[in-house]
């Protein structure tokens, strides 16, 4: 794999764009809540806890006093927040250049959404899928306007059973749920890359992992927490795959953004490829046309 020497000194001045980053209240979210707003963007914090949200708020102004941050209650596991968040962001802006769709559970107990939805699947997917969906007329009325996405290497471990995607026949593998969910990741944004063509007016759509960086996502894994102290790298390495992602003038479609080092747990961002799985488009027009309909969502 190609090394790389990308970081934050790539980033060029933000002034005028304007940038919406899901659960930015710890770990990803945040770091790059925090590198936009030192490089002038006006940042939408996307958040469950406002109060957390303003006290990241409060803490980045801290170090960037110019800093323009909103923090907007969203809760993804409640597809009527979604909604009311989405429609507050296109009633107050004309534009929105960059949509980190950063949020998400990892490995939790089984859990419901309000909708019903599997957590996992509910939050890491179908929230983003129709948040993407309702703030998709902005974000194509924006120039060079770009889509996110957080996947992961637990890719590796997802094979969605479309006949039980919300796992109510089955007994429930929190690992392979959280494994489904960002495989989901996956297949939602190369179709939509797909459905969005290559035309110098469309959204650009990407994804992005981490590698093995040590967030508070990981609190429900004592395996994760305790090898944390050997393996896992810091939130602002582990962040950089997602800035380049969003930020990168060279990608394209469909890009992939990973650490460059062994294995890809550690390292500057690069191009990386998921796995065959990830690619097979049948499953992914399988999951769009069912997140069409478990959300109520169609993409204009």
């Amino acid at each position: 794999m190609a090394k790389s020497d990308w970081n934050t000194d790539n980033i060029p001045d933000q002034t005028g764009r304007v940038v919406i980053i899901t659960g930015a209240t710890s770990g990803l979210g945040r770091e790059a809540a925090r590198v936009f707003a030192g490089k002038n963007a006006e940042v939408i914090l996307a958040v469950r806890n406002v109060e957390k949200g303003k006290g990241v708020s409060d803490e980045i102004k801290k170090e960037f006093s110019d800093a323009r941050i909103l923090v907007k209650k969203m809760d993804l596991s409640n597809l009527e927040s979604v909604r009311q968040f989405a429609g507050v962001v296109i009633k107050e802006f004309d534009r929105l250049d960059i949509l980190i769709n950063n949020a998400g559970v990892m490995m939790c107990p089984y859990a419901k959404t309000e909708d019903g939805f599997e957590i996992q699947m509910g939050t890491n997917h179908l929230g983003h899928f129709a948040l993407t969906g309702i703030l998709m007329p902005l974000l194509k009325g924006t120039e060079g306007s770009r889509i996110v996405a957080t996947s992961s290497v637990a890719h590796n471990f997802g094979n969605i059973d479309f006949t039980d995607i919300n796992w109510v026949k089955r007994k429930y593998n929190t690992r392979k749920a959280y494994g489904d969910s960002k495989l989901a990741n996956l297949y939602f944004t190369y179709e939509l890359a797909g459905k969005l063509g290559d035309g110098t007016s469309s959204p650009r759509v990407t994804a992005a992992h981490p590698g093995w960086t040590s967030t508070e996502l990981q609190r429900h894994s004592g395996m994760f927490l305790f090898l944390n102290k050997f393996f896992g790298q810091g939130v602002k390495m582990g962040t950089l795959p997602t800035l380049r992602a969003a930020l990168d003038p060279g990608a394209k479609q469909g890009d992939y953004f990973g650490p460059s080092g062994f294995m890809e747990m550690h390292g500057n961002p690069v191009r990386v490829k998921s796995n065959k799985l990830s690619h097979d488009q049948q499953k992914a027009n399988q999951l769009w046309e069912i997140s069409e309909r478990l959300t109520g969502i169609r993409f204009e």
